[in-house]
């Protein structure tokens, strides 16, 4: 049901949504932190302060609990958690794929989720861990996909009954639809499709948290952008139990809106102090290098002799959580989410292996990235594979070239001398001169280039002069280029005179 979200900014993959709910209105992408009913460390009450909008919790630990079942039935769910806005509910899926079997079955738990006022219900889908056999994968995802489209037939048998008769709680319930298929990609892709066309309202990517736990981030990223190739563009995307703010821009820039944390709480009982490059033991901590009201309040000390330190840390955790949100969203809007991602990506050698993988679907990224942004900045090695180079290396043929034409990084005297003056900056190649103030070609880049961006920047060019035979090249190396071996520009001499420097 994609009229129920709204883009409103775009950037890589990623996006500013708005998902309209029947409790109201959710700025995507955001953190639904996980309350657990029989065991709250900090009052869902509380939750906007850290900047919340929506909650997740169990409905089948409601529904297992007779008093927690009994107030949710008379009062309703937002009731029962203190909370006045939008709550989202799992199944029970998490406990079959702990336990292997509960007492519940799919119709039951979306009728009770219904019951109690559940803004987003998720049916009783079975969560296929990794490196299962395709065969075991393929018979999972089919008896949840038939799950599924119960469920979706209960929901719309209710809405019709719903605009017939006397409104109750639930009759606008929204659905989610949970991608399932393990590590095998065309399962993930046949799986995104199929559910597509059942029109769920947000689509959850299940069965991911032991690959994140595995820090196997490069077979994740392969996994999202399955699904995501699949669905309608502007469907809603629920990475399912993705909670540390580590991979969260990587995440939104592959096209994820929603993520769910109970790692606030599940780390902070471990006493586990979480940042955005990584987690921390907080006996190990000599300081405390944050500014949220518990970091600002407390030395590591006393932040460890605290008497509630549980809780402090879990309100820390979330601090952190919803300040790379909020940083996140900012990126979008100023186009440099690709810039934050790479940055992020540094923090473990897992995640540069998920930077690798996310570049490798460069082609489908650029279909989505805004062609028109601020300035490009080059962050790292792996920015020669950004969907802006790649877009410019599909564009070369645009270029329509005659006479002689000259190929060098600085402006020169002998710039007059040539019909066609061309500037060459890594990682883009060469371009006309009169672009130089233009997007992307007004990217801050490093003043030595480095070896992957001169590599695709040579490539590049050759492509583009190969292009205008009825131009003759001259390509200047200039004092940016000589330190770099003969042997990089070897392929360009063929197709063009490469000169040391202009003696000026």
């Amino acid at each position: 049901m994609s009229s129920n979200f709204e883009i409103i900014e775009k950037d890589g993959a990623g996006r500013i949504g708005r998902l309209k709910t029947p409790h109201g209105v959710v700025e995507t992408p955001t953190v639904m932190p996980v309350i657990n009913p029989n065991l709250r460390i900090i009052d869902p009450s509380e939750m906007r302060n850290f900047g919340a909008e929506i909650l997740i919790t169990n409905s089948y630990i409601i529904y297992n609990k007779p008093e927690l079942r009994e107030k949710a039935i008379a009062d309703g769910l937002h009731a029962l958690l203190g909370f006045d806005g939008p709550i989202m509910t799992d199944s029970g899926s998490f406990q079959l794929s702990v336990y292997g079997e509960i007492n519940v079955e799919n119709a039951e738990i979306i009728s009770f989720e219904q019951q109690i006022g559940t803004d987003i219900g998720v049916p009783l889908d079975i969560p296929t861990g990794p490196d299962v056999s395709y065969e075991k994968a393929l018979a999972e995802m089919t008896t949840t996909h038939e799950r599924l489209k119960e469920a979706r037939e209960i929901v719309e048998q209710t809405r019709i009954g719903a605009q017939s008769g006397e409104k109750k709680r639930g009759d606008d319930m929204m659905l989610a639809g949970p991608i399932q298929g393990s590590t095998h990609i065309d399962l993930r892709e046949k799986s995104a499709a199929y559910l597509s066309d059942l029109d769920f309202d947000v689509y959850p990517i299940g069965a991911v948290v032991p690959l994140m736990e595995a820090y196997r981030y490069r077979e994740l990223v392969d996994i999202i952008v399955a699904a995501k190739k699949n669905l309608n563009p502007v469907a809603p995307v629920h990475l399912f139990g993705a909670g540390h703010p580590m991979m969260f821009a990587l995440a939104v820039a592959l096209g994820c809106d929603l993520f769910d944390s109970a790692a606030y709480a599940l780390y902070a009982k471990g006493g586990r102090y979480i940042t955005v490059n990584g987690t921390y033991q907080v006996d190990r901590l000599k300081y405390l290098p944050c500014s949220c009201p518990v970091c600002v309040a407390h030395t590591a000390d006393s932040l460890r002799k605290a008497p509630n330190l549980e809780e402090l840390l879990a309100r820390h955790n979330l601090y952190v959580t919803f300040e790379e949100i909020r940083q996140i969203k900012q990126a979008i809007a100023d186009g440099k989410l690709m810039e934050l991602v790479e940055l992020r990506c540094h923090s473990h050698p897992q995640m540069l292996g998920a930077l690798d993988a996310v570049f490798s679907h460069s082609d489908w990224l650029e279909q989505h990235d805004p062609a028109a942004k601020s300035t490009f900045f080059e962050c790292s090695a792996v920015s020669a594979n950004r969907p802006e180079v790649l877009r410019y290396e599909m564009r070369l043929d645009r270029f329509n070239l005659f006479g002689t034409a000259l190929i060098r990084s600085y402006p020169s005297q002998k710039d007059k001398e040539y019909d066609n003056i061309l500037t060459f900056k890594p990682p883009f190649g060469a371009y006309p001169v009169e672009l130089d103030e233009n997007y992307p070609f007004n990217a801050e880049v490093r003043d030595v280039a480095g070896p992957e961006s001169l590599k695709k920047a040579i490539e590049n060019t050759i492509k583009l002069i190969r292009q205008n035979p009825n131009a003759q090249f001259t390509f200047v190396k200039g004092r940016r280029l000589n330190q770099f071996d003969d042997s990089y520009f070897e392929e360009l001499k063929t197709v063009c005179a490469v000169l040391e420097k202009f003696e000026d």
